[in-house]
């Protein structure tokens, strides 16, 4: 029997969920999916600029989850930008800080 995943903390929701190709009809698009805790990932790392060891410190992971956590949003994000295909922000399997106690609850705080 596998292990149960561990949850990965993320900040906050991502300001949009979808990215569509403009060039492709919509019928015609097919559709890559980012987890919450990859879009994350990238935004500590390649948008904040902290090292591995302190994202995954943030995210509560090992620095070697973080990385593989950053590779695989990494490479959905060159698919969707390569090959002209909708990049859906969704699902994963994370925690997020809601309301003034910064209670920790699972899943999103209200709708994506």
């Amino acid at each position: 029997m596998p292990r149960p995943r561990k949850s990965r903390f993320v900040q906050s929701q991502p300001m949009a969920s979808r990215f569509h190709p403009n060039r492709i009809p919509e019928t015609d698009v097919k559709t890559v999916f980012l987890p919450l805790e990859g879009l994350e990932s990238i935004r500590l790392n390649d948008f904040e600029g902290l090292d591995q060891e302190t994202s995954s410190q943030k995210m509560g992971v090992s620095r070697q989850t973080f990385g593989r956590i950053l590779r695989h949003a990494r490479n959905k994000i060159a698919e969707a930008l390569v090959m002209g295909k909708e990049l859906r922000i969704e699902g994963g399997d994370f925690e997020m800080p809601c309301g003034r106690m910064n209670r920790r609850r699972r899943g999103p705080c209200g709708p994506l």
